[in-house]
């Protein structure tokens, strides 16, 4: 998303298709803590941000569908009869959750949608997720289906899953709609149960700085990781039956079965097990009130991230330990699924002025490109809204 407002997209949407019927705003989300953990069914601690897409969306009384993104600028038209993923990737996020909702037996119509807004693309903030699941919750009030934000929750996900063809876990799709404003989210992904958690330090400040380097999802080496982790498991399910996931793999039990991995196997699966352990220690950390011991936390989290699960890349290693090193810093990581994107930095709000500075000057010196840093507030989650 490149910056277009309510306003705008609403604007778009009766330029070309009438008069909107809802329009949604659908927030990205940050992840404190909790990296490739969703998928092995562990712990998470996201939340819904400030930066959303915004969705105008209409039924219509035949099958056509009709789709404009405003911010690429791009348009796609189809049908209900052939809801297929084509090869432009975007309108699959909105194809596929027509498809989830048909196979469940709803009465789908076809749809005009037109959306835009300012989640910066492929920094880590889950614009993909804000877009299926935002779309999946306005088509739920339009058609009165009554879901439940946890459901929408599971049906973008499944859309993700198996039409976009990325297996993501549910933490982006379920931050999105469920987030509330200065809450982060403790989110079981085992058994979807979560618990609110206040961030309320008006002296702390999320940072997000844009290492600006991309790597699309589909096909990529986050499938891959998925995979060594089934692996995993299914190496330790041979002497334990009772291992499901590594959410239920001490590092104990892993170090005991060691002679079962190849090294490259052992560190993935030992990362994934201690990250699970991060988020309980950091959860622990923030209800005493002790953000440099969750700071710490975020810190062995990027080391894990880099060296054992190797999903980061040498611009997210440079701005992570560039943060680090700053005065006011509490803690500092790649956030995402890796390969680029974004660091999430703690940062102590007296220090900001200095911290934006300092690593403007890493992103010129030393990555050579101009800054893109982002100074983000915790937000409610996906939602009617008004028109501007």
């Amino acid at each position: 998303m490149a910056g277009s407002s309510s306003a705008s997209v609403v604007a778009a949407f009766r330029g070309r298709y009438g008069d909107p019927g809802a329009l949604v705003r659908s927030p990205g989300r940050v992840n404190l803590i909790g990296e490739h953990t969703d998928y092995n069914l562990g712990f998470v601690l996201p939340a819904a941000v400030d930066k959303s897409i915004w969705m105008a969306i209409a039924l219509r009384p035949d099958r056509r569908l009709r789709f404009l993104a405003l911010d690429s600028p791009a348009t796609f038209e189809g049908s209900l009869d052939a809801l297929r993923p084509v090869p432009a990737q975007w309108p699959n996020y909105l194809l596929g959750i027509l498809k989830e909702f048909a196979e469940l037996g709803f009465p789908v119509t076809g749809v005009d949608c037109a959306f835009g807004g300012d989640i910066p693309i492929g920094c880590g903030l889950s614009s993909s997720a804000a877009l299926g699941g935002g779309f999946a919750f306005g088509l739920n009030e339009l058609l009165g289906l009554g879901l439940d934000r946890v459901r929408l929750a599971r049906l973008a996900q499944r859309s993700e899953n198996r039409f976009v063809g990325v297996n993501c876990g549910i933490m982006d799709q379920f931050a999105s709609l469920l987030g509330r404003e200065k809450r982060l989210i403790r989110l079981d992904c085992r058994d979807l149960s979560y618990e609110y958690v206040p961030f309320e330090r008006e002296d702390i400040r999320i940072v997000l700085c844009d290492t600006q380097v991309r790597r699309a999802l589909t096909g990529s080496d986050y499938n891959a990781r998925r995979s060594q982790c089934e692996q995993g498991v299914a190496l330790l399910k041979r002497h334990r039956p009772e291992v499901a996931s590594l959410r239920d793999v001490t590092p104990a039990l892993l170090d005991a079965h060691r002679s079962l991995f190849s090294p490259e196997l052992f560190r993935r699966c030992a990362y994934v097990v201690a990250e699970n352990q991060r988020v309980a220690d950091a959860c622990a950390a923030l209800g005493r009130g002790d953000l440099r011991a969750f700071g710490r936390r975020m810190n062995e989290s990027h080391a894990g991230l880099a060296l054992g699960y190797e999903v980061s890349c040498p611009e997210l290693d440079l701005l992570a330990e560039a943060a680090q090193a700053l005065p006011g810093v509490l803690g500092s990581r790649m956030m995402g699924a890796g390969f680029g994107g974004c660091t999430i930095n703690l940062v102590e709000a007296e220090h900001l002025g200095a911290f934006q500075a300092g690593m403007a000057t890493v992103f010129r010196e030393r990555l050579g490109v101009a800054p893109v840093i982002h100074v983000c507030k915790l937000h409610g989650g996906t939602e009617l809204a008004r028109e501007a």
